[in-house]
């Protein structure tokens, strides 16, 4: 059974910084897609980022420069590194595994001063 963990969310003023964390478990992230999603209040949920088996990144272009996908193979871990982040970015994110089709519970990110 897959199952995905999210954590690290919380307030931030804008510009500030997160990290967030994806503990898998039931799936070997380092030869898995792994992936981040999030989903603002009203709208619909959005592709943020991902990353391949082979280590090769993909981000939304809302995000690219700023956000940072990562694995840490032997915690089975994906982490989401977010810089400079915006009011905009307030979402719901979730941990996505693309080959399972499974997500977490979400982790709630505020961006407000």
């Amino acid at each position: 059974q897959v199952q995905l963990v999210e954590s690290g969310g919380g307030l931030v003023q804008p510009g500030g910084s997160l990290r967030l964390s994806c503990a898998a478990s039931g799936i070997t992230a380092s030869i898995n897609t792994m992936g981040w999603d999030r989903q603002a209040p009203g709208k619909q949920r959005e592709f943020v980022a991902s990353i391949r088996s082979a280590g090769d990144t993909y981000y939304a272009g809302s995000v690219k420069g700023r956000f940072t996908i990562s694995r840490d193979n032997a915690k089975n871990t994906v982490y989401l590194q977010m810089n400079s982040l915006k009011p905009e970015d307030t979402a719901v994110y979730y941990c996505r595994s693309y080959s399972t089709m499974s997500w977490g519970q979400g982790t709630q990110v505020t961006v407000s001063s």
